[in-house]
């Protein structure tokens, strides 16, 4: 209870208490004593002595709290009051120490804490703000660069909810439903069918990195086609991960390509039957009397005619192989077709089992259920059969979709009048027919008289084994918007550490001695930028040394004979490493035993490791000087930096654990006054019993 009183009632009751507990001592003395002097005369003696110590005590008391509560209960109040001001209220100003003088060193602690709050705020406020208009400045940079992108971009939530689009997809987007607005569903500017289909796929292969073309339609009545790439995009704790997608509008070109493969197919059409009529009469006139059978000019006339047929008959072919190059069909996996076109069967209450190779396929999925599904109803509806079978073969090159069922067949007049009618993919154009023009092939009908059965056949042109998977390769967007507004130094020894680019590299060999013929076999690098290592800029890769690895070195780094044996030579990957440091600083541990060996082919090669150079060994030095030990190993753990067991002894791993080491080095460098890369050389250079400079090149 006593908790919820304010400091200064809990003080007054404190000497209230006081004064009544005296006064209670006073009287309980002043009896006790008139009673052991047993005179009556004396009473009014003391009790006039004792109302006038009564009084003086109650006095005293009250004197002493009053100045209690003025000079220390008031003036914790308003120091607690201050503290909160200053602490949540963010007030500014200098603390009142006179109100808190009698409080000791109080105030003055209070007022050191208050200062530290006020700089720790004021720093970070500071720091916010630089940070918030360096995330301005980068989020305006973006949105150019997206606002410029020659694609529509669009970024959709995995419930189809509108929550990123660029100019371009406004554009493509806003020709059908009105503008788009953010929060807005996707379905309302394009048709959902081909959108769904992707979005399901791509969650169905469970890899974060696959991605889907498909080819949609806009909204509206007058539907524009846009081929679209999808990928999702995955974040912790959703359910449904959202997409991107991206747009290019294939109208105009769709159109055009039809008109011309329209012609080009007319024109096949029209020479290959007089050619074949042309081959006919060149028989018919061989048999005639008149004609001069086995002579030159028979023969010249046949020889023309079998030239011209075949030529026509060559060139179609290759015409209707390179029918479907013009349009960039994904790779779909088969079993994931079947499952998509199984679940289409069900939803409308037909059934579909069957079987699908491991097998990939260059088709549009979308468009290939749908034309299945279409077949399959308008056969239910003819036949009344409900119970389909759907296999997908291996066939060649490419591979087979089989619709069978048991009953009557369908006649080829029958389906290619059902081949004309559109199909319902949202997009009125699309046939049957189409689709099949689209994927280069054709659709026919098969019969079983002896099994009852009947089938579809509908071949796919392309497709290959399915294999594992392979490892998703790293996509991620490289961008450092600082160096748009960085300085350059002319000279590297003016540039500060921080705005230097490094390379950071090691090597494996078969050996310690470049000079006796040891060679490399191994070289990796990694790029240092604006004081980050930057993930997708790393080189790495094994070299043939042309000559055998000795046993002791393998030992070493693990790399046997078998390992490089179809890897490039030395005088190929030079070259190529050569332009991945290209401008850079050099970094190595030991680099002298480095840069040897790749000097040493630079007349051969017709290059110069010219580069500037950082060796961490010298740095070291530098930093905890000569007496300690400057190993990799010793380096790596004095920074507290792990080096994998595994990744030990490996160019990469060591390249790794020195870029990380090198990034530490550099505040440690400028903590002690090195700030430029020519003042880091110079005191490298009092180190040089250590270890030899590597930018110090042998004469001649």
């Amino acid at each position: 209870m006593l908790e919820r009183l304010s400091l200064r009632i809990r003080i007054f009751l404190f000497f209230a208490l006081l004064a009544v507990a005296g006064l209670a001592a006073l009287v309980i003395g002043l009896t006790l004593g008139y009673r052991r002097l047993g005179t009556p005369d004396t009473l009014n003696a003391f009790i006039q002595g004792g109302l006038v110590a009564g009084f003086v005590l109650l006095g005293v008391v009250a004197w002493v709290w009053f100045l209690f509560d003025t000079h220390v209960a008031k003036a914790i109040e308003r120091l607690a009051g201050t503290i909160r001001s200053r602490s949540h209220a963010d007030v500014g100003g200098e603390l009142d120490r006179d109100t808190a003088r009698y409080l000791g060193d109080l105030a003055p602690a209070v007022g050191a804490a208050l200062a530290s709050l006020s700089e720790t705020r004021n720093a970070l406020a500071e720091s916010v703000a630089r940070e918030t208009t360096r995330l301005a400045r980068e989020k305006a940079r973006l949105e150019a660069l997206l606002s410029d992108v020659p694609v529509g971009v669009l970024l959709c939530s995995g419930a189809h909810q509108l929550v990123f689009y660029n100019g371009l997809a406004q554009d493509l987007l806003g020709t059908q439903g009105g503008v788009p607005g953010l929060d807005r569903r996707l379905f309302d500017y394009l048709r959902e069918g081909p959108i769904r289909h992707a979005h399901q796929r791509l969650i169905e292969t469970s890899d974060p990195d696959a991605a889907s073309d498909l080819l949609c339609a806009t909204a509206g009545p007058a539907p524009r086609l846009l081929a679209a790439r999808m990928r999702l995009l995955l974040a912790p704790g959703q359910e449904t991960p959202g997409y991107v997608l991206t747009l290019r509008d294939v109208t105009a070109d769709l159109a055009a390509h039809t008109r011309r493969e329209q012609l080009l197919a007319e024109v096949f059409d029209r020479v290959r039957r007089p050619a074949a009529n042309l081959q006919t009469v060149m028989g018919v006139l061989a048999e005639d009397q008149g004609a001069d059978p086995g002579g030159a000019l028979d023969r010249a006339m046949r020889d023309e005619v079998a030239l011209l047929t075949r030529a026509i008959t060559e060139l179609g072919a290759r015409y209707d192989e390179g029918r479907t190059d013009w349009w960039p069909l994904a790779m779909t996996r088969a079993s994931d077709l079947a499952d998509s076109a199984r679940a289409r069967f069900e939803a409308a209450g037909l059934g579909a089992e069957g079987a699908a190779a491991e097998l990939l396929l260059r088709c549009n999925g979308f468009e290939i259920i749908a034309l299945l599904f279409d077949l399959a109803a308008r056969i239910a509806a003819r036949t009344g059969v409900r119970a389909f079978r759907l296999d997908i073969l291996e066939d060649g090159p490419g591979a087979m979709i089989v619709l069978g069922w048991s009953g009557a067949p369908l006649s080829v007049g029958l389906l290619d009048g059902w081949l004309t009618e559109p199909l319902e993919v949202g997009v009125a154009d699309v046939t049957g027919r189409s689709v099949l023009y689209t994927h280069a092939t054709e659709c026919w009908p098969e019969h079983d008289a002896a099994a009852g059965t009947a089938r579809l056949v509908l071949p796919i042109r392309q497709a290959r084994r399915a294999g594992r998977r392979p490892k998703p390769i790293a996509r991620a967007v490289v961008y450092d918007f600082d160096l748009l507004s960085r300085a350059r130094a002319e000279k590297v020894a003016d540039t500060p550490l921080d705005q230097l680019t490094y390379v950071v590299f090691d090597t494996e060999t078969t050996g310690l001695m470049p000079a006796q013929g040891d060679e490399i076999v191994q070289i990796a690098a990694v790029r240092l930028v604006n004081g980050r290592r930057v993930e997708g800029e790393v080189f790495d890769t094994l070299v043939n040394p042309g000559r055998p690895i000795p046993p002791g070195s393998t030992e070493v780094h693990g790399i046997t004979d078998a390992m490089v044996a179809e890897a490039d030579p030395v005088s190929a990957v030079l070259p190529r490493f050569h332009r991945f440091a290209e401008g850079a600083v050099l970094v190595a541990h030991n680099a002298p035993f480095d840069m040897e060996f790749l000097r040493r082919r630079e007349a051969e090669l017709g290059l110069a490791f010219d580069n500037p150079i950082l060796d961490t060994v010298l740095l070291s030095a530098v930093v905890w000087g000569q007496s300690e030990t400057h190993s990799l190993d010793a380096l790596t753990h004095r920074l507290g930096i792990t080096i994998p067991e595994e990744a030990r002894h490996t160019a990469i791993g060591d390249t790794v654990a020195t870029a990380d080491a090198f990034l530490k080095l550099v505040p440690m460098l400028q903590a002690r006054g090195f700030r430029t890369y020519g003042e880091v050389l110079a005191e490298v250079r009092r180190h040089g019993r250590l270890l030899k400079d590597a930018n110090q090149r042998k004469a001649g």
